[in-house]
């Protein structure tokens, strides 16, 4: 029989929608979701920034999230200080090739953060070896450091801040990681300019 039914993709879907039902039941994960976005808040509001890095989809996901506080997420306003480290392949491949891949991370969060900024790092197994590498740069440097994983690996015993989504399937992680950060990005946007802006229904994406 064919893989490609209704009822297969009824079965993904449900298999999401029991991960997000596991997020809405977590008091804790809740928990620390708000206070991701009270720390990256504050960081803005002092001038510092948010740097993201991750690999493949969490790469994927760590430019996506940029975006959407550097250009607008639910309303116009002005920009939010934002950059993803796994955008610039001359940069990556520099490093890599004088280094080694593991530094990628590590070498720009060296070069460009500072005290007061916020390192989110995104890893579904939550034990990539460079984005392990740049928690330890933010720690030398006094940034704060958040954790989007899942329920395993070492980057939640390293960082300060963690949002674990409950699952080991990478495809449903990576599904609550964009749905937490967009989450993560509404109330930062909201928080610094009011709740009063009406969502927008539509964007140019």
């Amino acid at each position: 029989m064919s893989a490609m039914t209704i009822a297969a993709v009824r079965e993904q879907i449900g298999a999401s929608i029991a991960v997000k039902q596991a997020l809405l039941s977590d008091e804790a994960l809740l928990d620390s979701t708000v206070r991701v976005a009270q720390v990256i808040e504050r960081a803005l509001r002092a001038g510092n920034k948010v740097m993201l890095a991750g690999n493949g989809g969490s790469a994927a996901d760590a430019q996506h999230l940029a975006a959407e506080f550097v250009s607008r997420f639910e309303f116009d306003r002005p920009g939010l200080a934002s950059i993803a480290l796994n955008t610039d392949t001359s940069m990556l491949t520099a490093i890599g090739n004088d280094y080694g891949y593991d530094h990628v991370f590590a070498r720009q969060v060296e070069a460009n953060g500072r005290s007061g900024d916020v390192f989110i790092g995104i890893s579904t197994s939550g034990n990539s070896k460079n984005v392990l590498r740049a928690v330890e740069s933010c720690r030398d440097r006094g940034i704060v450091t958040v954790a989007l994983c899942g329920s395993g690996g070492r980057l939640r015993e390293v960082c300060e801040h963690v949002v674990a989504v409950p699952s080991t399937h990478t495809p449903r992680i990576q599904e609550s990681h964009i749905l937490l950060g967009h989450v993560i990005c509404g109330l930062v946007e909201s928080s610094i300019w009011g709740a009063s802006h009406a969502p927008a229904t539509t964007r140019n994406a």
